[in-house]
């Protein structure tokens, strides 16, 4: 057998096939198409025959083995090539943030976009939990409005999640949302700094075709040093960087919701 870091192995056909991630220093097994045959008996020349019995026939050769590369590079090559089978639901991310749909890519999720297009600042709330859980809710509603919720629960069809969320930062018991303009922004960043903030996320899911939503919050504390103003301003340049989605809560919403 040829040890090395592949995926998973079908040993009775010698194909890679792709498995579920496992630990990453844990080595899998690739097994050649060919296994070398073993012989039970000694070789022609020490072998005896009884009287009147037809002569014994030299033994076949063994097949050649399938010629497979050992390094892991060709291992992961083999893989590859091989494409993983679908999930066996579908997604929607109900947002068109940068963030959160490299999260989700980084999570192994395929999905397609569509966005709310909702006015977030005619919805207000005085507690920073019911606020991010009432917008992820209403981007979810706004979406949903311009579905056929129909065409999602035929028979025989794949599950199809949509997923929604929202964000704020609280500091110093004030709620600070996204940031709508680069002075906006550089002003939230000077105000973090040598200071530190809790940023509250929450995350809804809803199975459009059993018409189900599960929803929960996600709380972080974050702590800065003094940050330069050359920094700062790096940092501006792209706002949408620290527009986020717990990995770990949109995981189990989303099996929560598959189960329910």
């Amino acid at each position: 057998m040829i040890n090395c870091f592949c995926r998973w192995a079908d040993w009775a056909g010698g194909r890679l096939i792709p498995g579920l991630p496992a630990h990453p220093n844990e080595p899998f097994i690739c097994f050649p198409r060919y296994l070398p045959q073993l012989h039970l008996s000694t070789s022609s020349r020490h072998r005896r025959r009884r009287r009147g019995s037809p002569p014994l026939l030299p033994s076949p050769p063994p097949p050649p083995p399938q010629k497979l590369g050992s390094s892991r590079r060709e291992c992961l090559m083999a893989a590859a090539s091989i494409p993983a089978s679908s999930q066996p639901f579908k997604l929607i991310l109900g947002s068109s943030s940068v963030a959160r749909k490299h999260i989700l890519t980084e999570m192994g999720l395929e999905f397609e976009v569509m966005t709310a297009d909702i006015d977030e600042k005619s919805i207000r709330r005085e507690n920073p939990d019911e606020l991010v859980t009432v917008l992820a809710e209403a981007k979810a509603d706004a979406i949903m409005s311009r579905l056929n919720i129909s065409d999602y629960q035929k028979e025989g069809e794949r599950p199809t999640l949509l997923i929604t969320s929202d964000i704020v930062v609280v500091h110093e018991g004030i709620i600070r949302e996204k940031p709508t303009t680069k002075e906006e922004a550089r002003q939230f960043l000077k105000g973090y700094s040598g200071s530190h903030v809790s940023t509250v996320g929450s995350v809804v899911v809803t199975n459009l075709t059993t018409g189900k939503r599960l929803e929960s919050l996600d709380k972080a504390e974050v702590y800065f040093h003094d940050i330069p103003d050359e920094i700062i301003e790096n940092l501006v340049g792209s706002s949408d960087s620290v527009m986020g989605i717990s990995k770990d809560l949109a995981n189990k919403l989303i099996q929560d919701a598959l189960s329910a």
